[in-house]
C-alpha cells in the first residue's frame, strides 16, 4: 500500500459497482493511505441516506424494507473501514496508525447515531414483535432478534439524557482500543535483547542463534545477535538459554510490555475499565460483563465463573504437582532452589526430553512452513473436499502475502484465502484469522468470502527455509479451524455469516482443528523432512502422542488465570480500583503458582480483552475446549477422517454462522449436548 495521497481509489470502485479485480478482491496495490478517511465519511453520508429513506417510508415496517435494507446500508463505510484495521493489525506504518484517532471517532459516532435513532428502532420493533405470526424463515428470524437485541443493548430504549450519555462513552471508548493496540505494538519493538558474547549463546539451538544473527546484520550489527520479544525470538531463548540472568531480562521485558514505559496503558485500562461499567450502568445492567454475555452461551457472570471454578480445583491440584515435579527435577540439575516463572520454560523442555526423549527442536525438521500449509490443505481436501491453488492475480498488501483460490472437488468457487505468516515491526503479535468479505449479501448479490490467516512465525534464514515449532504448527492449524468456519459459510446475511456467533462458540472450529495435529493419520500428511523427505517417524509420533498431557494442569491453569483476571476487570466496581496492579494480583491469586514479580503486569498487553474483542470472554477458550473436546471424541470413534462425521460437522457448525442458536446447532451435529468431562479426560485431569 503506498503513502501517497490520490484520487480515492475505494470511493471510486464503489462508485463503479466493481473493483476491476478477481471476484472483486481489495486493490491494495491501489489504495492509497489518503483513501481510508474520505472514504469512510462518504460512507456515512451515503448510509445516512440509505437510512433516511427506510426510517421515512411511509409503508408499514417489513422485513424486507427494514431489516433487509438496513443489512446493507453502510456498505462503503464498511469495507473501507475493514480494510482500514485489518491493516491497523497487519501492516501498520505510523502514519496509518494515526488515522486511527480520526477514524475509530466517525465509525462510534455513527453507530451510536443508528442505534440510537428512535424512527429507525421503531420500526425493527414492530418486525421483531410480530415475529410469532410472521412467515418468516429461521434466518430472516434470527436476524430480526440479533438486531433488535443489538439495538436495545446500545441504548435504543433509552430516553434521550441517556442516549447521549451513550454517544458521549462510544466516543471516548472508541479512541481507547487502537491507542491501547500503538502502545503495545511501540513496546514490543522498543526491546531488543543484544548479545556481543558468543558464551551466552549456550544452550541455544542452531536455529535460533542463526536467527539472532540475521537480526542483528538486519539492524547493522553484525557480529552480535539480538533477540526480541516476538514469539519466534522470545519462545526458543525462553526454552534453551543456559543463561538464567538473561533468561531473567527478556522475561520481564516481556512481562512488562506497555506497563511502566513511555507506552504505558495503565490509564487506558482504567478509563476504559470505568467507561464500560457506566455504559452498563446507563443501559440497566449491573457491569460490562453482564450485559456481554447477553450474547453467549454462558449466558450470567455467575455462570461463567461456575464453570472457571468447576476446572479451578482439578487443574490447580494438577498443576502444583507439575511444579513440584519440575522443582525436584531442576535440583537433580544443581538448578536453582526457587523455581521462577523464567525458569519454568527451560526445565519444562528438559524434563520433557528426560520423560519422553525427543526435544521441540527434533520435530521442526519435519515441520517446513510450505509443508505444513499443504498439510491443512490437505486436511481441508479429505474432511471437506477443498481444493487450494495458489494464485498471482491477486493484489497484496505485503510481498510476503500468498493467495489462494479456494473451490470444492466439483471446481466450485468458496472462496479467496490470503497468509501472511512472518513477523514485522508493522505487525502486531500473536496469530488471528480475519476477513476482508464476510460470505453473504453485499452490493445487491451473494458473494463468497475473502479469508485471511495472520500469524508470527519463525522465519527462514540463509541456510535453512522457514522450519515450524510443534506450537506453531498447532497454531496454523487453530487459525485455518476459524477460515474454515469463514469460508464454508452457506448463509444469506453477512451479519450471521461465518464467524459471526456468539464468542464462546466461536473457538469450537478453530480448537478442533487442532486435534488432527496430535494423531498419525494427520501427521503423515505432511510431517517430511525438509532435506530428505522422509515420513516422520513413527516413533516420534508416539512421543508427541504421549507428552499431550505433559504438564497439562500447569496450562489449564494458566489459561484459567488469563480467565479469572479478563472476568475479574468486568464485573469489579470500578471507584474500588486503586492502580492496574495491586487489581490484577488479587484477581489471580487463586490461580497462582509463582510468587509475584514486581515490574510486570500482565494486563497492559492483554490485548484480547483491551483492543479485541474478548472482554468478558477470554473464558470463550476453555468453555470451547469442552466443545471441542467431546466434538473430536465423536470423530475419533467413528475415525478421524470419516466423511459422514465430517459432513454433519461442515453442514451443521461450519456452514450455519449465527443462523441458530449455537447449542442448537451442537446437538444437530452431536446428537446431544456435549459432555463436560470430555475435556477433563482428553487432559488426564479426572
Amino acid at each position: 500500500m503506498k503513502n501517497t495521497t490520490q484520487p480515492n481509489s475505494i470511493l471510486a470502485a464503489f462508485e463503479a459497482k466493481t473493483w476491476g479485480t478477481f471476484d472483486e478482491c481489495i486493490p491494495f496495490d491501489k489504495i492509497q493511505l489518503g483513501d481510508f478517511v474520505p472514504a469512510i465519511e462518504q460512507g456515512i453520508i451515503v448510509a445516512r441516506e440509505n437510512i433516511r429513506k427506510i426510517r421515512e417510508n411511509s409503508a408499514p415496517a417489513t422485513f424486507e424494507n427494514t431489516l433487509l435494507a438496513l443489512e446493507s446500508t453502510s456498505e462503503l463505510q464498511e469495507i473501507a473501514s475493514t480494510i482500514y484495521f485489518n491493516l491497523f493489525s497487519a501492516e501498520a506504518s505510523q502514519e496509518l496508525q494515526a488515522l486511527a484517532k480520526e477514524i475509530s471517532p466517525k465509525n462510534a459516532a455513527f453507530a451510536s447515531e443508528v442505534s440510537l435513532d428512535p424512527k429507525l428502532f421503531a420500526r425493527i420493533k414492530t418486525v421483531y414483535e410480530n415475529l410469532a405470526k410472521s412467515s418468516l424463515n429461521e434466518e430472516q428470524k434470527m436476524l430480526t432478534e440479533k438486531t433488535y437485541k443489538s439495538f436495545v443493548r446500545n441504548g435504543a430504549l433509552l430516553n434521550q439524557e441517556e442516549k447521549e450519555k451513550i454517544k458521549k462513552i462510544d466516543q471516548e471508548l472508541a479512541a481507547l482500543g487502537p491507542q491501547y493496540s500503538e502502545n503495545v505494538l511501540k513496546a514490543t519493538n522498543a526491546f531488543e535483547l543484544v548479545i556481543t558474547d558468543k558464551k551466552d549463546l549456550d544452550g541455544l539451538p542452531e536455529s535460533a542463534i542463526e536467527a539472532g544473527a540475521q537480526e542483528a546484520k538486519r539492524k547493522s550489527k553484525d557480529g552480535q545477535w539480538i533477540f526480541s520479544l516476538q514469539g519466534p525470538s522470545f519462545i526458543p531463548f525462553m526454552q534453551y538459554s543456559n543463561n538464567r540472568e538473561l533468561r531473567q531480562k527478556l522475561w520481564k521485558a516481556y512481562g512488562a510490555r506497555a506497563y511502566l514505559s513511555e507506552n504505558n496503558n495503565q490509564k487506558i485500562i482504567l478509563d476504559m475499565v470505568r467507561l464500560r461499567d457506566e455504559r452498563a450502568k446507563v443501559l440497566g445492567y449491573k457491569n460490562h460483563a453482564e450485559i456481554t454475555l447477553t450474547e453467549r452461551m454462558a449466558e450470567t457472570p455467575k455462570q461463567v465463573y461456575d464453570f472457571l471454578n468447576q476446572l479451578l480445583e482439578p487443574s490447580l491440584l494438577s498443576a502444583k504437582k507439575d511444579l513440584q515435579e519440575l522443582r525436584e527435577f531442576a535440583k537433580e540439575l544443581n538448578g536453582p532452589v526457587e523455581l521462577m516463572p523464567w525458569d519454568f520454560s527451560f526445565y519444562s523442555e528438559k524434563l520433557k526430553e528426560k520423560k519422553f526423549k525427543f526435544s521441540e527442536e527434533e520435530l521442526r525438521p519435519f515441520f517446513k512452513l510450505e509443508n505444513v500449509v499443504q498439510g491443512v490443505f490437505k486436511h481441508a481436501e479429505k474432511l471437506y473436499h477443498l481444493k487450494f491453488e495458489n494464485v498471482s492475480n491477486v493484489p497484496k498488501y505485503h510481498p510476503e502475502v500468498e493467495t489462494y483460490k479456494v473451490t470444492d472437488t466439483q471446481g466450485n468457487y468458496i472462496g479467496l484465502f490470503y497468509t501472511d505468516f512472518f513477523p514485522r515491526e508493522t505487525k502486531r503479535d500473536g496469530a488471528w484469522m480475519t476477513s476482508y468479505r464476510d460470505q453473504g449479501l453485499f452490493m445487491g448479490e451473494v458473494r463468497r468470502p475473502h479469508i485471511s490467516v495472520v500469524c508470527n512465525f519463525t522465519k527462514p534464514t540463509p541456510t535453512k527455509p522457514s522450519l515450524l515449532t510443534y506450537d506453531e504448527v498447532t497454531t496454523l492449524f487453530h487459525e485455518f479451524g476459524h477460515a474454515l468456519h469463514g469460508l464454508l459459510s452457506h448463509c444469506t446475511y453477512r451479519s450471521l455469516s461465518g464467524t459471526n456467533v456468539y464468542w464462546d462458540f466461536v473457538e469450537l472450529p478453530s480448537q478442533i482443528m487442532e486435534n488432527w495435529v496430535k494423531e498419525k493419520e494427520g501427521l503423515d500428511l505432511f510431517a517430511k523432512h525438509y532435506e530428505s523427505n522422509a515420513a516422520i517417524p513413527f516413533e516420534l509420533i508416539e512421543k508427541i502422542k504421549k507428552s499431550n498431557q505433559f504438564q497439562a494442569g500447569y496450562y489449564s491453569l494458566r489459561q484459567l488465570s488469563f480467565s479469572l483476571l479478563d472476568m475479574a476487570w468486568w464485573t469489579a466496581n470500578p471507584a474500588e480500583i486503586t492502580d492496574v496492579t495491586s487489581f490484577e494480583i488479587k484477581a489471580t491469586e487463586r490461580a497462582r503458582l509463582f510468587p509475584v514479580v514486581e515490574g510486570v503486569n500482565s494486563s497492559c498487553a492483554f490485548s484480547h480483552i483491551f483492543a479485541g474483542g474478548y472482554s468478558a470472554g477470554y473464558y470463550s477458550y476453555k468453555w470451547a475446549e469442552v466443545l471441542d473436546a467431546d466434538a473430536f471424541e465423536y470423530f475419533q470413534e467413528m475415525g478421524i477422517f470419516n466423511p459422514t462425521v465430517a459432513t454433519k460437522f461442515k453442514e451443521n457448525i461450519l456452514s450455519r454462522g449465527g443462523t441458530e442458536h449455537p447449542m442448537e446447532l451442537y446437538k444437530k451435529f452431536r446428537g446431544r449436548e456435549p459432555d463436560p468431562k470430555a475435556l477433563l479426560r482428553r487432559q488426564g485431569l479426572l
